[in-house]
């Protein structure tokens, strides 16, 4: 299992997840197993990491944006620097 819930959150299992990635193929959005080909959903995600997905969608342009208060309403923590408008991964991880 990839992912294990914990009380203070989820944990991810790095070499699974490096395990997936170097089955992943790129043209047909699949993994190549031993077994047969499989894709991941979007239930999939939504089961896995508790995220709803019947919300509204977030979609095109954000022109003017203050991405520390957005970043402060929709995680509840505000990254010290951001690269463009990426938050680097060390961040996240370190923070949740």
């Amino acid at each position: 299992i990839s992912i294990r819930e914990h009380a203070w959150g989820t944990k991810l299992d790095p070499p699974l997840i490096s395990a997936l990635v170097e089955r992943w193929r790129l043209v047909t959005h699949t993994f190549h197993l031993p077994c047969s080909e499989c894709t991941i959903t979007l239930k999939d995600i939504s089961l896995q990491l508790g995220l709803p997905v019947d919300g509204e969608v977030i979609t095109g342009p954000m022109a003017s944006v203050d991405w520390s208060a957005t970043c402060e309403q929709l995680i509840g923590k505000v990254p010290n620097k951001f690269k463009g408008i990426r938050i680097e991964m060390g961040w996240l991880e370190d923070n949740f």
